[in-house]
């Protein structure tokens, strides 16, 4: 139970963090009302996939210096859940924007950067299909996961901050930090973020844990055929 208390602790903050963000009293804002409580989702679970993605691509770059399978599948895996989280902050950002913007998307240039940025790691699945040698795999898909990363931060970070933009924070417009907030928002918020961090890096370990257990079964599997395969083979002799 020592080892389990971090999963304890991401069911509390998460069901903390729904609750209180539906229900709890929120700043009562120009044009964005109650439509401000998307915030203790969308930027968290934004913030979760970065998170992800920074660990997958530790991993990608350790199997290029060491190669391991388990290196492999944890870069995998982490990216998977962290391009979970990337939908579902785009999908809860699409439904801020219709309430604010009066659009579910807007030619806006961080939304067009998250976009981009989801299609470039969708192609890091594909490419890993793409290949059945499992070494040249591994690594031919590491350093891609690299690159990715690499057009991740300013796809998201810089660009926006370099054109016009409506997004909070971007293009000259404050972020929601430079709004009179009151505490409400702050006691949710930040339980928000480490919640849902904390139920990617669960989510992740199932996965994990599921991927090694198909990966020994298909082992076993391979070898009793060739067990069989080599006593019909001894029959016959």
């Amino acid at each position: 139970m020592r080892k389990q208390w971090w999963k304890v602790l991401a069911i509390l903050l998460v069901g903390y963090t729904i609750t209180a963000g539906l229900l709890a009293d929120v700043p009562r804002l120009p044009i964005l009302n109650e439509a401000i409580r998307v915030l203790h989702f969308h930027v968290p679970m934004w913030f979760g996939m970065i998170a992800l993605f920074t660990v997958s691509v530790i991993y990608s770059v350790r199997h290029l210096q060491n190669p391991s399978l388990k290196h492999d599948v944890y870069a995998i895996e982490f990216a998977n859940t962290g391009m979970l989280f990337g939908i579902l902050g785009i999908l809860s950002g699409s439904l801020w924007a219709k309430f604010t913007w009066g659009a579910f998307w807007t030619n806006d240039a961080k939304l067009n950067g998250a976009a981009i940025a989801m299609l470039i790691y969708s192609a890091y699945f594909i490419l890993r299909g793409s290949f059945s040698d499992e070494q040249q795999r591994s690594r031919v898909s590491a350093i891609y996961n690299i690159f990715a990363y690499s057009t991740l931060i300013p796809l998201l970070f810089v660009l926006p901050r370099m054109t016009d933009s409506l997004h909070p924070g971007n293009g000259g417009n404050p972020g929601f930090n430079a709004y009179d907030l009151d505490s409400n928002l702050r006691i949710v918020f930040y339980p928000a973020v480490i919640g849902w961090t904390l139920m990617g890096l669960w989510f992740t370990s199932l996965r994990i844990r599921l991927h090694i257990i198909k990966q020994k079964h298909n082992e076993s599997l391979e070898e009793n055929l060739l067990r069989n395969s080599s006593r019909s083979m001894a029959e016959r002799s």
